[in-house]
């Protein structure tokens, strides 16, 4: 297997101070002295674990997997670990870590077989800080220093906008740009070019952003697509590295898999991604994402249809029912795939970043409910209300971020004649029968070339008069310009045992998988805290039609700043359902709130019963997030 060619004798030219000729200011000149790289044979892993967040039990339960390997032979562990004051809530630990104890604030260690060696306690440090993870880096270099390094940033990921957060330093972020320069600073104080691995633990950092900003700093890149559960990486993967024969590829696809088959067992593997990245590669990639982003950008108005169909069928990653807490995250590859086949004027743009990223994503695996995901995804948010404008900033993805601009710019300019319409002359059709409802209805032809995407949304008629929906699910829209889409008419419920709430659910599902995704909004109230006080999560269900079963099931809150990770309830809080209000306001659900352990809730699927007053309505958007809408009301049979 090809071994990396990174050349680690480079030397880093420092500057070291100003020397001063008596009290001559004028006559000033610069000492320069090289840094070189320390010699070593062998690997050295550093793990930057920024556990002082609600991650802390499960980040902690990985640094102990960690030490079940242990430095070795040639092969030596570095880690910071640093924990969370708070020991009382329950996804933080008072717990003693091995023969360490227990401590707040950081410490760094030298990780030994079922041990852990202090090196140095940092006490209270901000993790975010980009100086605090080149300080750990040159220090673990010179402490153990190898041929070979990987290092892995554990804690809530976000993509673009990074990793985080540390609690105690006031949820801070340390973005892309962060990461860049602490790991190039402590790289270059130690005298070495490029890490031969760079891993992130942490959700949604599978991005092309990130994966851009690494390349200059490492030949080799492992990140997950989508949300990651609690549990995260198996590190007893580190150990491929004991085999001396073990280079960079080994150990990325020891990582891939050890995850995968940890997800397996946990139950979670469904909704799981991870791939290992070729960044030696990347040139090529930035030069087709140049080319497409540019080609898109020119013809924005034109094309704008044809990639607003692309994208609405393409993955998306850390997605809600509310699209202004989604990540706007969406798989490169099926994005560059669909447009190749949807906008064949930049075909051959779109053909060279799938032919690019194919040579970038060497490994990797996927759950059955992201079966086609390509291991890598891009910024792309559905409608102009919902682009971070600090996207702009990062410089990765200035060309692709110029195409946004000029995409979201051209949606705004769509005249109204040309913005997806009902024909007025037949409504909406509704037709129920034994397996459920379908509605439809023909767009008008010029306004259905602009048409991108499909919706059905469903709801009750309450007995105040007032409605409240329930869930959405995709429809299609026909070569002939007809929006259709199906309902089965059940109703979404979720009970812990003792209560029974309906629940709003976003349903997700593809012809080819026996697997659809319940996404369901809900609000988290912990023991003794008042119900304004509560906290906004997700629930994210796998259900198995084919078996009846559900295959997994995971809450996610956002920390900070975008920042996703699952979310580790007290099994005495409440989680209280949520439905959408016809204004667009998410209300409760009626009912007095659910505990929140997921162990004891049951879901269920019930027939609506005859008589039930339903509203639904047909919703059809164009690229810019134009809409025409059709309803109509319905009593179940």
């Amino acid at each position: 297997m090809r071994r990396s060619t990174t050349v680690r004798t480079a030397a880093a030219v420092l500057t070291l101070g100003l020397l001063v000729s008596g009290c001559d200011t004028a006559s000033e000149e610069v000492a320069e002295e090289s840094v070189t790289a320390p010699e070593g044979a062998g690997w050295t892993v550093l793990l930057y674990s920024m556990a002082d967040t609600d991650l802390e039990t499960a980040m902690l339960g990985d640094v102990v997997e960690l030490a079940g390997v242990g430095s070795q032979g040639d092969l030596k562990i570095e880690a910071l670990v640093d924990r969370a004051a708070d020991d009382e809530a329950p996804s933080y630990s008072g717990d003693e870590v091995l023969d360490a104890g227990t401590w707040s604030g950081a410490r760094t260690f030298s990780v030994q077989q079922d041990s852990l060696e202090l090196r140095e306690d940092l006490g209270d440090v901000d993790t975010a800080d980009p100086q605090v993870l080149a300080d750990f880096i040159s220090s673990s270099v010179t402490a153990s220093p190898s041929e070979h390094y990987a290092l892995i940033i554990s804690d809530h990921g976000a993509g673009w906008p990074g990793v985080g957060a540390d609690e105690s330093a006031g949820q801070t972020t340390m973005d892309l740009a962060g990461i860049s320069q602490g790991i190039s600073d402590g790289l270059a104080a130690v005298g070495l070019e490029k890490l031969d691995m760079v891993g992130f633990d942490a959700c949604l950092m599978a991005t092309y952003e990130t994966a851009a900003t690494m390349a200059p700093l490492a030949d080799r890149m492992v990140a997950s697509e989508e949300l990651e559960p609690g549990h995260g990486w198996d590190y007893a993967s580190v150990g491929a590295l004991t085999d001396p024969a073990a280079d960079v590829d080994t150990l990325g696809r020891s990582i891939v898999d050890g995850f995968h088959a940890q997800a397996t067992a946990e139950g979670t593997v469904d909704q799981t991604t991870l791939s290992l990245m070729d960044l030696t590669q990347l040139p090529a990639l930035d030069e087709a994402m140049t080319g497409l982003a540019g080609a898109l950008a020119d013809r924005a108005g034109d094309l704008g249809p044809a990639v607003g169909r692309a994208r609405s069928t393409t993955l998306a990653f850390g997605s809600d029912p509310d699209p202004a807490n989604s990540t706007g995250q969406i798989d490169l590859g099926q994005l560059a795939g669909e447009i190749s086949v949807t906008a064949l004027d930049v075909a051959d743009e779109a053909d060279a970043v799938s032919r690019a990223l194919g040579d970038v994503v060497t490994y990797s695996v996927d759950g059955r409910a992201y079966l086609g995901a390509t291991g890598m995804s891009v910024y792309f948010p559905e409608e102009a209300e919902y682009y971070d404008t600090a996207y702009a900033g990062v410089p990765a993805a200035s060309a692709w971020a110029e195409f946004l601009t000029a995409y979201h710019s051209a949606g705004e300019d769509v005249p109204v004649e040309e913005q997806p319409t009902f024909s007025t002359d037949t409504g909406l059709t509704v037709s129920v029968g034994a397996e459920g409802l379908d509605v439809s209805a023909p767009l008008d032809a010029l306004g259905a070339e602009n048409a991108a995407s499909a919706t059905i949304v469903y709801g009750l008629r309450q007995d105040d008069g007032s409605l409240l929906y329930t869930g959405d699910e995709e429809g299609t829209i026909a070569e002939d310009g007809t929006a259709s889409a199906f309902y089965d008419l059940t109703g979404f419920t979720i009970t812990d045992g003792q209560d029974t709430m309906p629940a709003y659910l976003s349903l997700d599902s593809d012809e080819d998988s026996p697997l659809f995704t319940v996404t369901v909004p809900l609000d988290y109230v912990a023991p003794g805290a008042a119900r304004e006080e509560s906290e906004r999560i997700r629930l994210s269900i796998t259900i198995d039609q084919e078996a009846g079963e559900v295959t997994s099931e995971t809450y996610y809150a956002e920390s900070a700043d975008g920042l996703l990770a699952e979310f580790s309830p007290a099994a005495d809080g409440l989680v209280v359902p949520l439905l959408l209000s016809e204004d667009g306001e998410w209300v409760d659900a009626p009912g007095p709130g659910l505990f929140a352990e997921l162990e004891g809730l049951q879901y269920g699927f019930d027939r609506l019963p005859p008589g039930t007053a339903l509203a639904v309505s047909l919703i059809v958007d164009d690229f810019a997030g134009n809409r025409s809408e059709l309803s109509a009301e319905v009593v179940v049979p």
